[in-house]
């Protein structure tokens, strides 16, 4: 009977794993510019003497739905959301540069652009913007600003705005995506586009994330019940040879 049990301990790991998934999905509905992680697994035949019917599986890395959210008007100019396909780029760490769909962008006490507390990346390095009295960011990621005290419009910078292989991204525990290879980071891309005053929503679809939870509870409790069976057939095996 540990034959059945196994089997059925590996099904009920595996859905787990998978509520885990949806589950960090569904709190991410809300977070603008958040990618839905997909769970996958694998079945693994399970090889030995007699026929060959067992079937264990095995959870495999997730993978990212990178369709678009919606676009959403705040009228802020440091809210700013990218057109189709394409990433902002941001400093993750010493040498390390991350890539991301969150466009609700702030100013430090030095200028600097933000995300969080992530600087964000422009052509030459962080963006660093001076006092001005206005300011307007290109569909193309160029910002300018109207100085303090009046004058010409002057450009002051430009986003970073990437399109890498969506097959080299990943995503780690921060919720960025970095490239995978030498070098890890993706080069300026003029193709991508963005929208100054707008936010991207999350493409969590919740009502799907929903249904999908249910789904799973129902499959973990049927694996329950396998290895619930299996302990009452083995209870009963125990009991025949024990001839009472």
């Amino acid at each position: 009977m540990d034959k059945l049990l196994f089997t059925a301990m590996s099904g009920a790991s595996r859905v787990m794993m998978a509520q885990q998934v949806h589950a960090n999905n569904l709190a991410n509905v809300n977070t603008t510019g958040f990618r839905a992680d997909i769970e996958q697994a694998e079945s693994i035949a399970v090889k030995g003497e007699g026929y060959n019917s067992r079937t264990l599986v095995a959870a495999r890395s997730g993978g990212t739905d990178f369709s678009s959210g919606a676009l959403q008007n705040t009228d802020n100019p440091f809210d700013i959301a990218i057109r189709g396909e394409g990433f902002f780029a941001v400093q993750a760490g010493e040498n390390d540069e991350a890539y991301t769909r969150t466009g609700n962008f702030h100013l430090d006490q030095d200028g600097g652009l933000m995300l969080g507390d992530r600087p964000v990346m422009g052509e030459g390095g962080p963006v660093v913007i001076p006092e001005y009295q206005q300011l307007d960011v290109g569909t193309d990621g160029t910002i300018s600003i109207v100085p303090q005290g009046g004058g010409l419009v002057q450009e002051v910078g430009r986003l970073k705005l990437v399109k890498p292989d969506l097959a080299n991204l990943h995503k780690r525990e921060d919720g960025l995506f970095r490239v995978a290879g030498a070098g890890g980071q993706a080069e300026m891309d003029d193709t991508v586009t963005v929208a100054a005053g707008y936010l991207e929503s999350s493409n969590v679809n919740a009502i799907d994330s929903l249904i999908n939870n249910m789904s799973l509870s129902r499959n973990f409790e049927f694996q329950v019940k396998m290895m619930k069976t299996a302990e009452d057939l083995a209870t009963a095996g125990n009991r025949i040879v024990r001839g009472n």
